[in-house]
Order: C-alpha cells, then sequence, then structure tokens
C-alpha cells in the first residue's frame, strides 16, 4: 500500500539546521595546593643609547634664549600710605607694599620676636601689638592680613 509509513524513512528526516558549535569550555582547575614562591624576573639590560644622544645636547645650547631681564608689576611698586602705627615700625610715612613687608620682618628678626618653637608665629611687642589688632601672637600668614589694613 502506498499510503503506508515505512519506518525506515521516518528515522532518516534531515536535521533543518545545524546548531553552531559552542566554544570549548575552558575547565576548571582544581584549588592548587600551595605553590613553591616564584623566582622574581630578571632585569632586563636597559639598551644602550646611541649616537641620538650626543645630537640633543647640541641642539639645546643653540635653542637657548637670551636672558630676559623682568619687569615688576606696577601694581606692586605703587607707593601706599602708611597708618601712624605702622609708619613708627617701618620709619617712613609712604612705600610700597613689598617694602613694607621686607621692613616689618626686618623689624621682627632684629628684636627677636619670632616663636622659638614655631617660627610661623610672632610674639608682638607694644608696638606690633597695636598694627596686630591687640593681639599677642598671630601666624605670619595672618600678619599680612593685619598689615594690610593699614595700608591705604
Amino acid at each position: 500500500m502506498a499510503t503506508a509509513k515505512k519506518p525506515a524513512a521516518a528515522a532518516k528526516k534531515p536535521v533543518a539546521k545545524a546548531a553552531p558549535k559552542a566554544a570549548p569550555k575552558k575547565a576548571v582547575a582544581a584549588p592548587k595546593k600551595a605553590a613553591a614562591p616564584k623566582a622574581k624576573p630578571v632585569a632586563k639590560a636597559k639598551p644602550v643609547a646611541k649616537a641620538a644622544a650626543p645630537k640633543k645636547a647640541a641642539a639645546k645650547p643653540a635653542a637657548k634664549k637670551p636672558a630676559v631681564k623682568r619687569t615688576p608689576n606696577a601694581a606692586f611698586m605703587k607707593p601706599l600710605t602708611l597708618s601712624t602705627a605702622l609708619a613708627e615700625i617701618v620709619g617712613a610715612k609712604t612705600l610700597p607694599r613689598t617694602e613694607v613687608t621686607k621692613k616689618v620682618w626686618e623689624y621682627i628678626k632684629k628684636h627677636k620676636l619670632q616663636n622659638p618653637e614655631n617660627k610661623r608665629n610672632i610674639d608682638a611687642d607694644d608696638k606690633l601689638k597695636v598694627v596686630f589688632g591687640g593681639k599677642k601672637q598671630v601666624s605670619m600668614f595672618e600678619m599680612t592680613k593685619l598689615i594690610s589694613g593699614h595700608l591705604t
């Protein structure tokens, strides 16, 4: 009979698509026992500089520019009027801000007013106490702020 199924033909049906092959899985290694300490890698020898180094050295002097003298900023050199208390310490009525700072440091060093334990602190005497707003001790950074109040 023509309509009867053949059992052998049913087993040989072709598969629609073959599944893509997966990448091979890495085998999971069993936990290692205490491994022997690895030896330190041997340091590689650095390559020796060839003729390139002298060429660079010869090029540097030729590229050097002549020294140009810096011009000071006019704002720092502008003479300022000092308060009477600050003028007693510095010894002038008008000075640039930079000169005022130098003169105050000269006064501090001359009278040994820096704290011996912490050189950043200044112990004020009677004249400096007026400039420092009545404070007995100030830091050098606070000092510049307090001096700025006496400049106009």
